[in-house]
């Protein structure tokens, strides 16, 4: 009788009574009939692949070679759609009708920004699936950040918009959390909310837990985002899900205060951005480990890699694993433990994957 039962309850069953072990045999779910075929095997856990591509010739002395950025992006794109031409791979992502919005990231300057080689060649790529380049807009948050960084409508061939709160805010898109902010002047509330002449406002009159998102995103179906490689001081990483988030709502400091990163996950998550985006591309030419997401030289150091994938939680889980493994060199603390929770709460929403045993990093070469 005890045969049908896994090893570990034969032997307690061997022990009991005989009318007791035999109620427990009949009870046993262990207990079928021999030939009763067993349950479905679990579902394995979620994986996630990261494509890496590198080229040490990419960018010397803080100078890129486009034509060699452009073989790294021609190379991911193919790899992460499986397609076998740079046409075909951009055609499974975006259509002719599409109006695409490529997320750059201006905020470190002329040196640590999303470089124009790279984001030359998506929009080289959007143009050989058929997008007109009057369906293409490179945006970010500041127009004055775009210009700096080289981001000019005559050099880039498309349109470039910065968002430049407050008059690029969306009164109508609204998205709340429950971690409130202090309004500061920028914010769309914090106009409404000024004391009227000889009135007076409280610190509780300048908090909100409302942000108002960037009247661009009404017209964008496809976001393209080309994040750099970057920490940040509040919520760790300043990759893929801070680049598309952040510079695009008002009142965005209480999402990347320690413990405000959780905002950040559902703000992605928002049908608004999260959804729309159909590529994450990380600029990681030139890479930084501390000081970020602005330019901090000391910090810096030519890295000559590009990463993609279709899953933003993997991309920045996998970038705040070696911005701890490099923070050490000087002298610095880890964060990954103390800033990198929200991450492990984006997973649980379903939005990546953030466990490294669960992600791939798979290599590509540059096309030749």
């Amino acid at each position: 009788m005890h045969a049908a039962l896994p090893l570990a309850y034969s032997r307690v069953v061997s022990r009991l009574p005989t009318a007791v072990a035999a109620a427990i045999f009949c009870l046993c779910p262990a207990g079928r009939a021999a030939d009763e075929a067993p349950g479905p095997a679990p579902a394995p856990p979620p994986q996630a692949t990261i494509f890496v591509a590198k080229d040490d010739e990419a960018l010397v002395q803080f100078v890129e070679n486009a034509a060699r950025s452009r073989r790294l992006v021609d190379a991911l794109v193919m790899a992460v759609t499986r397609q076998p031409t740079v046409a075909q791979a951009w055609r499974s992502l975006v259509a002719p009708t599409d109006r695409v919005g490529i997320k750059v990231s201006t905020i470190g300057g002329r040196y640590f920004s999303s470089h124009r080689g790279v984001v030359a060649a998506v929009i080289a790529g959007l143009e050989s699936a058929g997008v007109p380049r009057g369906r293409i807009v490179i945006w970010d948050r500041e127009s004055a950040d775009l210009r700096a960084a080289g981001f000019t409508a005559e050099r880039m061939g498309v349109a470039v918009r910065g968002v430049d709160p407050p008059g690029g805010l969306d009164r109508e898109a609204k998205f709340t959390s429950p971690q409130l902010g202090k309004l500061i002047w920028g914010d769309l509330l914090f106009h409404d909310r000024r004391p009227k002449p000889g009135g007076r406002m409280s610190e509780a009159d300048q908090l909100s837990s409302a942000s108002h998102l960037a009247l661009l995103l009404r017209d964008l179906t496809k976001i393209v985002n080309v994040p750099v490689f970057s920490d940040e001081a509040g919520c760790g990483v300043a990759g893929a899900i801070y680049n598309v988030t952040v510079p695009a709502v008002d009142n965005w400091r209480r999402f990347t205060q320690r413990g405000g990163g959780d905002g950040l996950a559902d703000l992605y998550a928002d049908e608004r951005i999260g959804p729309k985006v159909v590529l994450h591309l990380m600029d990681a030419l030139l890479a930084q480990y501390a000081g970020g997401p602005g330019f901090a030289p000391n910090y810096a150091f030519h890295f000559g890699t590009l990463y993609a994938s279709r899953d933003p939680v993997a991309l920045d889980a996998n970038a705040l694993r070696l911005i701890d493994r490099w923070r050490p060199v000087s002298k610095l603390p880890t964060i990954a433990k103390s800033h990198g929770a929200w991450l492990e709460l984006a997973e649980a929403m379903g939005l990546g994957v953030a466990a490294e045993a669960r992600i791939e990093l798979r290599e590509v070469g540059p096309l030749p």
